[in-house]
């Protein structure tokens, strides 16, 4: 048979983890000796015959990375980089695997067919070391063979299977970085895709290169016209991960990277037998991270959480809310009794005032989140939940986008990009929507405050975000049955350092959250509640305002004015224009012990959730006159709305759609439209059902 088909292997691995042994172990190979063109590094390539295939390893210096300190890591790196060849086999110790995979991690960033060799199996048995190949193979997503040059073991699978790799197509790479890197890498990679540019290399790949300044590619690029639109994007992407790292040094991030993604596979895939003097972070990861302890401990973090969120937020709340009901009083003073003072108290203020309000928990549950998350401790929970969360279809690396969930939506649905995993990554973009996030967090506040005491508000805010973290699970359970079926798919956990928290970062989240939060409120929710206000006193009833003036001119007493005065006003707001939508849909949400009001906000909340507040506040305040002695909104709403039907909204609240921006990166993230309908169907009918149940059941007990 014409052996004619040439298979090129690139043999790369650290110093000392037997390359040169495992290459003579290749039975039936021709060594060659030389030097790599123009150093004097040594240079051995082994040709051997396999089948009808000419299998040629060039076997590259050892290398323990691909930065360019020696001789040594500049040829390898440079093969690797501009050489023609169609498999790397990355050979490595399998005594010391969490430092050889430094390495690996940056192969892996190459994005080719590779193999991985665990050489040295039979020292590692020797010394207690098990490590779970298949588990291995599928986090990094390339074949991991067990191998040992001494004793000849896996040296015909290893021959195998680089034959079977240049066989088969290449798969996806599943070197994934950190949440902050990964963010950038997909900002690079739409901004290429969205200027059409044409490249050799895979968009990720040089995405990749770009953030670590490789200096080729940015030769390369600088003579581009594309770099000026680059430039910036470049700039940005910097310091954000610079302000995460606390460090402008790209290297130093890399290796970071390098070190969580290491540890984070050998957490998952090495079991050692010996008892080995630990470090500070593996016994402070013994107790956080401990099959029994630590999912307590994160349940009563998050607890306290939420009890901070309300018991310190609630201080600074009845300040702004005497500011804004002042400003209201004051502005309809300046302005008289007149619609131009209605629109801009009772409309502007009192809309954005209602929002406003809720900076204060804003502000805290985001620090909370923040905080847990740039100490390190936030990944370890990842890999604590991976267990619990397969048992519902997920996987640990779903927690990341969940719990970002509880802030944002919006780049909880971008995060869900790390899950290569195209099923996995649908699954978990459907259940975002039931993690609550900061916008629902003021209607939670206001109903808890209006139907619980002060005591135990925090506990309730805290079952709420909890309960619906487990509907959420018990819906990805659900759906992972019935739609999204597929084989459980590993990925590594990044295990970064522990490092005090960087309050600069907190600042930086907390403050970019706070001020979106304010945006919205100053711009859309202002819009929105403009826009409400008008739905709510248009149109005129001339005629029927007459007669009632008449009534009222003729009362006796205060009292009869004043119930003449919200008589009119009740009829004046049930036939506005927001009086009609909220009819016409009232016999939907009737079942659900909802008013036309209640249905109005929630239809409102669809734009964006903080609205919901606003509307209620636009709603219920009508009708009363805002001096001193008026009651607040929490008064209003326990006044107007029966216990069993606000606990039923809250439940209604939790769960259907997310705010119009969410969608929409919703609609992007998922792939299209159709998947927005699903979205839509699914979320509203659970909420429906859920709601429905609650209601009832709450009647019943109460």
């Amino acid at each position: 048979m014409n052996t004619n088909k040439i298979i090129k292997v690139a043999l790369v691995g650290q110093p000392n983890v037997g390359k040169s042994m495992l290459i003579n172990s290749i039975s039936n190979a021709r060594l060659k000796v030389g030097n790599f063109s123009g150093v004097t590094v040594a240079k051995e390539q082994v040709i051997l015959k396999y089948k009808d295939y000419t299998i040629e390893i060039v076997d590259l210096p050892g290398s323990y990375s691909l930065n360019e300190y020696t001789q040594e890591e500049k040829v390898t790196k440079d093969f690797l980089y501009n050489s023609e060849y169609d498999i790397i086999l990355n050979v490595t110790d399998s005594t010391n695997l969490e430092r050889n995979l430094y390495l690996t991690s940056e192969l892996l960033a190459l994005d080719k067919k590779m193999i991985i060799a665990l050489n040295m199996n039979d020292e590692a048995i020797k010394e207690d070391i098990f490590i779970d190949e298949v588990q291995l193979s599928k986090i990094l997503g390339k074949p991991c063979i067990k191998t040992s040059a001494t004793t000849k073991q896996g040296i015909d699978k290893l021959i195998k299977e680089i034959v079977k790799k240049y066989e088969s197509e290449k798969l996806d790479t599943k070197l994934i970085f950190s949440n902050v890197i990964e963010e950038e890498i997909a900002n690079i990679i739409n901004f290429f895709n969205e200027s059409g540019f044409k490249c050799k290399n895979s968009f990720r790949q040089v995405a990749i290169k770009l953030l670590k300044e490789d200096k080729d590619t940015y030769k390369f690029f600088h003579d581009e016209p594309i770099w000026t639109k680059l430039q910036p994007i470049l700039n940005s992407a910097f310091e954000h991960i610079s302000l995460h790292y606390d460090t402008k040094n790209v290297e130093d991030i890399f290796n970071e990277e390098k070190f969580s993604f290491a540890k984070g596979a050998v957490t998952e895939t090495v079991k050692v037998k010996t008892h080995v003097e630990k470090t500070l972070t593996e016994k402070i990861d013994s107790v956080l991270i401990h099959k029994v302890f630590g999912l307590p401990i994160f349940l009563f973090l998050m607890w306290g959480l939420f009890q901070l969120t309300f018991e310190v937020g609630n201080i600074p709340m009845d300040i702004i809310d005497a500011f804004f009901a002042n400003l209201i009083d004051n502005t309809k003073e300046v302005l008289g009794d007149n619609q131009l003072s209605s629109i801009i108290a009772d409309g502007a203020i009192a809309g954005v005032g209602a929002v406003v309000l809720f900076i204060p928990n804003i502000v805290i549950l985001f620090f909370g989140i923040a905080l847990l998350e740039t100490t390190g401790y936030m990944s370890r929970v990842a890999f604590l939940l991976d267990g619990f969360f397969h048992k519902f279809g997920l996987h640990g690396k779903s927690f990341i986008p969940l719990v970002t969930g509880f802030g944002c939506s919006v780049p909880a649905y971008m995060a869900a990009r790390t899950l290569k995993n195209e099923r996995d990554r649908l699954l978990t973009l459907f259940i975002i929507g039931f993690m609550s996030c900061g916008a629902r967090l003021p209607i939670y506040v206001l109903f808890t405050g209006a139907f619980f005491s002060e005591n135990n508000a925090g506990n309730v805010l805290f079952l709420i975000y909890i309960g619906g973290a487990i509907l959420g699970l018990i819906a990805a359970k659900v759906l992972k049955i019935l739609v999204f079926k597929s084989e459980d798919e590993p990925f590594v956990m990044e295990m970064p350092k522990y490092r005090l928290p960087s309050f600069k970062l907190i600042w930086h989240t907390v403050s970019n959250q706070a001020m979106m939060y304010l945006k919205k409120a100053g711009t859309f929710i202002l819009a929105a509640s403009l826009l409400i206000w008008v739905a709510s006193n248009y149109p005129k009833h001339l005629d029927v305002e007459e007669t009632y003036n008449q009534k009222i001119e003729l009362a006796l007493s205060d009292e009869e004015k004043l119930a003449l005065e919200n008589e009119l006003a009740l009829y004046n707001l049930e036939n506005s224009y927001l009086g009609y939508v909220g009819k016409f849909s009232e016999p939907l949400f009737a079942p659900l012990g909802f008013d036309w009001k209640m249905s109005v906000a929630l239809e409102t909340g669809l734009a964006a959730k903080e609205i919901v507040v606003s509307t209620l506040g636009i709603l219920y305040g009508l009708g009363e006159e805002n001096d001193e002695n008026s009651k607040g909104l929490v008064e209003k709403i326990r006044t107007n709305i029966p216990f069993a039907s606000g606990i039923a909204f809250i439940v209604f609240v939790m769960i259907y759609l997310p705010c119009l921006a969410a969608t929409m990166v919703f609609a992007r993230e998922a792939g299209g439209w159709k998947y927005l309908g699903y979205l839509f169907v699914f979320t509203t009918g659970t909420a429906w059902v859920l709601s429905f149940i609650t209601y009832n059941v709450v009647s019943l007990l109460t």
